[in-house]
């Protein structure tokens, strides 16, 4: 598919209703756990292995939900993106917590906005940035095009990204530095070099150590941030919630467990699929993997 059609794709879809989209969505997350065997085997096995189910009538109820709100996530991109950004805030139909976020400021170390794979977390940096600095990291894609949809799309507002390098991280630094807010996505896979291996639900994940160095060296102020997508396409409702660190333990862990703690709080909206258990290249395995290998 060339550029021009992905855009005008893009352009398409963005033009509907949040509502038709999300029943489009759940159309197509339903479709490609027929058509696609990873999608389908990954979800299952993380959802499954994660031992947050009562039972198997309610997994197979769970694992439905799952299915139907990652299609959302998807096509709800476009909306994000290529809506006005009036548009987009005015689908935030509740926000709660933000005098957390006010109270963190007025300490003046900076704050760090921790956003897991969980409802469209994508909206969460232009609420922010609709109301003061926020620097996001992200990963550039492989296709320029895309970065460029993706830079016009989220770089509204007092919103700004970072790259997912070192020179990225001196930016997230200093912007730590003058006091603003950052924000990160714990759970994303890390690169060689960058993670270790710690429990998520039960199972070794190489989990970033980005955010426990940034936090130390700053000593900025932390928040868990989740916009869970509301029924029938009416928006977005924000949960800005502190996080509860044991002094003299490392941070890391404790992050893991925090974001497990938030994706217990809205099962059927975090991203089950998503590679979380991967080996990055240049990573060797956990020794658990290790032992099964033998």
């Amino acid at each position: 598919m060339t550029p021009y059609l992905s855009k005008l794709i893009f352009r398409l879809l963005a033009s509907l209703p949040l509502r038709w989209l999300h029943a489009l969505g759940a159309l197509l997350g339903n479709l490609s756990y027929i058509l696609s065997r990873g999608f389908a085997v990954r979800t299952r096995e993380n959802l499954r292995q994660a031992n947050i189910v009562r039972d198997e009538s309610h997994f197979t109820a769970l694992l439905k939900q799952t299915i139907s709100e990652a299609g959302k996530g998807v096509v709800e991109l476009t909306w994000v993106w290529l809506r006005p950004v009036e548009q987009v805030l005015d689908c935030v139909k509740e926000c709660n917590g933000w005098d957390l976020v006010e109270k963190a400021q007025a300490r003046g170390k900076g704050l760090v906005i921790l956003t897991p794979h969980i409802g469209c977390f994508e909206v969460i940096g232009l609420y922010v940035g609709a109301r003061m600095p926020m620097t996001c990291l992200y990963r550039v894609p492989k296709q320029a095009w895309m970065d460029s949809v993706i830079r016009q799309g989220r770089e509204r507002g007092l919103m700004k990204l970072a790259r997912a390098d070192i020179g990225g991280v001196r930016v997230l630094l200093k912007a730590l530095k003058r006091g603003e807010v950052i924000g990160i996505l714990p759970d994303q896979v890390p690169g060689n070099g960058e993670g270790e291996w710690l429990p998520f639900f039960g199972r070794p994940a190489y989990t970033m150590t980005l955010v426990s160095r940034l936090i130390e060296a700053s000593n900025a102020s932390v928040l868990m941030c989740v916009a869970e997508r509301l029924p029938q396409g009416k928006g977005y409702s924000i949960r800005f919630s502190p996080l509860e660190f044991q002094s003299g333990q490392p941070l890391t862990p404790q992050i893991n467990h925090e974001v497990e703690m938030s994706v217990r709080s809205c099962p059927e909206q975090y991203l089950w699929s998503y590679n979380r258990y991967k080996v990055p290249a240049g990573v060797e395995p956990p020794d658990s993997a290790k032992e099964q290998q033998c």
